[in-house]
């Protein structure tokens, strides 16, 4: 495969995830606008924490100082600014341009459903005077297609080089996703002191629901939100699908049938990489870990995920974020 098509193979399913990830969240901070009641005070700060983990901090404060209203003007950054990189609409642009440079490695129905989307984004009236309604639709249309993507990559796709580079797009994008929301989380919950007691418990539920794990976790346990059980959860469970540990095995085995079972003189950083993470999480015992060694681990953690990218792209011979205006322009990166 060339080095051009893998790239767009690789970041048209990252868009895609990153696309899907990014309207949920904001569909829950939706939610949680509603349903704040006595916890309106701990809600009115999480724009910002939503800002974080989906685009950057700075976009925050200018959107801030916006003549329109502030939640308008906040929503307009996050879902329709052209100057968020990471907005749902560009994300959804990028995706479908990537999928209609390798349509002849993909199944018609993916190009087909991306291209709606974007089209259809297209016709949403973008400007300032935004309806919630117009906005909803457009998390929820993005929501479906992610949705509808991913079944039609694993029922119509052979299991052969392309299948794999979208695999391994997918599995890095949903573990760096987790991982900076804990880091997020946890940041937040240790550097104000009127986030702990009940609102610890508040920020804990919450990173649950960011990372879309909050009904399969009641599943599994009690509905107390103490911090051990929420990170064993969403770092090392080995059975829930955007668990990091997860996630991180999922991308070694699509490198290994990449690579044929065989470690060779270009792959074997990778592959470093892959197991370091893994052994990192052999080795902690997270449900212990409390305040700033919490906070170090989760950081550290969520650095190590990104280098995983960077160096997935030097081994495939890919763009890397650096090289990519619109990729990764989050705070501190």
């Amino acid at each position: 495969m060339l080095s051009r098509v893998a790239d767009c193979l690789y970041w048209m399913s990252r868009n895609i995830e990153r696309a899907e990830s990014n309207a949920r969240i904001l569909n829950v901070q939706f939610i949680q606008m509603l349903e704040a009641s006595e916890e309106e005070i701990l809600a009115k700060h999480d724009w910002e924490m939503i800002f974080e983990i989906c685009a950057r901090t700075d976009l925050f404060h200018e959107a801030m100082q916006e003549r329109m209203g502030a939640e308008q003007a906040l929503i307009h950054q996050l879902v329709f600014a052209r100057a968020n990189p990471n907005s749902v609409v560009n994300c959804v642009q990028y995706a479908r341009e990537n999928a209609r440079m390798t349509r002849t490695q993909l199944p018609d129905d993916l190009w087909e459903i991306w291209n709606d989307v974007y089209l259809d984004m297209n016709r949403m009236n973008r400007g300032e005077d935004i309806d919630s309604r117009e906005v909803r639709r457009c998390l929820e249309r993005t929501k479906i297609a992610s949705l509808t993507a991913r079944g039609i990559i694993e029922t119509s796709m052979s299991r052969g080089p392309a299948y794999h580079m979208i695999n391994v797009g997918k599995w890095l994008e949903q573990a760096e996703k987790t991982a900076r929301i804990l880091d997020v989380v946890s940041s937040y919950i240790y550097a104000d002191p009127a986030c702990r007691g009940q609102g610890e418990s508040y920020y804990w539920r919450l990173a649950l629901q960011l990372a879309n794990g909050y009904e399969a976790f009641l599943k599994r346990h009690p509905p107390a939100m103490e911090p051990g059980p929420i990170l064993s959860f969403l770092v090392a469970d080995e059975a829930y699908p955007k668990s990091i540990r997860y996630c991180i095995s999922q991308v070694r085995e699509s490198v290994q049938i990449l690579e044929y079972g065989r470690v060779s003189h270009y792959s074997w950083e990778m592959y470093a990489s892959l197991d370091d993470l893994l052994g990192m999480l052999d080795e902690v015992h997270i449900t212990e870990l409390r305040g700033p060694e919490l906070d170090f681990f989760l950081s550290q953690f969520q650095e190590k995920c990104r280098e995983i990218g960077h160096v997935f792209s030097r081994t495939y011979y890919l763009m890397d974020t650096g090289e990519r205006q619109f990729q990764f322009h989050y705070a501190g990166e």
